[in-house]
């Protein structure tokens, strides 16, 4: 079967909305679907710090019930449908020193954002895509869910492991109906707010940013390729799974993290 892919206009005509859309990869995401020709809309509890041009936003808290059906309410009023919907919230606040620092409350907070959030707006925007039999869904998780970190982000690694599964379980349930649900599993990203996370610690250790780096470097097991990913790197691998190049992909973890993750 031949089939003609125009790369640079493939997503026109497609409505996508991206989580946590604002900054770090959850943006990159967003340009990346924009340049190819997605109408975008974009999520998050503020505003970006600079306006976006030609991305709608919603301003919402997603960690919470109404937050959710607030976006699906809107999204759905103003575009009349969603074609593409990339979860790609994910938080993690909870203090270091392991489990015996960690509370209800933690644990609770970490779950709502990083896995209930995304079961909410699937169910929110399923029954149209169903209607139309047709869809991609996707699911930024992280390789905490297959290698968590104990001392500050078991809640976040657990929350993602959960995703993880319920994002396969998904695709068995709607990819006979023409909707694709897929996972991307990061490694390490260099966000801004990795940045500043790596000044915070050569601050607080009194270590320059080189060593603070590497000092996470070592508590992945290192990573073969060298650096971290830069968030356009994520970017453009979604791009690619949510184009009409990948629609026989369906039910898959992709993890995309220089190597780190040390086993098969």
């Amino acid at each position: 079967m031949n089939q003609y892919f125009n790369f640079n206009n493939e997503l026109s005509g497609q409505v996508a909305l991206v989580t946590g859309g604002t900054k770090g990869t959850g943006k990159a995401i967003a340009e990346r679907l924009q340049n190819a020709g997605a109408t975008v809309i974009i999520t998050a509890r503020n505003k970006p710090e600079k306006e976006i041009a030609n991305q709608y936003f919603i301003s919402a808290d997603l960690s919470k019930p109404e937050g959710t059906k607030k976006v699906a309410e809107e999204v759905l009023a103003k575009f009349g449908k969603l074609d593409i919907l990339i979860n790609s919230l994910g938080r993690s606040e909870t203090n270091a020193g392991g489990f015996a620092v960690l509370t209800d409350e933690d644990w609770l907070q970490t779950i709502q954002t990083n896995l209930l959030a995304p079961v909410r707006l699937d169910r929110a925007f399923l029954p149209q895509m169903l209607a139309n039999k047709s869809g991609v869904i996707i699911h930024i998780a992280s390789i905490q869910g297959r290698l968590p970190l104990y001392d500050s982000t078991l809640p976040y690694a657990a929350a993602k492991a959960g995703l993880i599964n319920y994002s396969k379980g998904l695709s068995k349930e709607v990819s006979p109906k023409g909707i694709r649900v897929l996972t991307v599993s990061p490694g390490w990203i260099m966000t801004d707010s990795s940045k500043k996370m790596m000044e915070r610690i050569s601050e607080s250790s009194d270590i320059s940013i080189e060593q603070a780096t590497q000092s996470v470097v070592d508590a992945l097991g290192g990573i073969p390729f060298g650096r971290p990913a830069e968030p356009e790197e994520i970017g453009e691998f979604v791009g690619f799974l949510v184009s009409p190049r990948a629609n026989y992909l369906t039910g898959t973890e992709y993890v995309i993290d220089g190597g780190t993750i040390p086993t098969i």
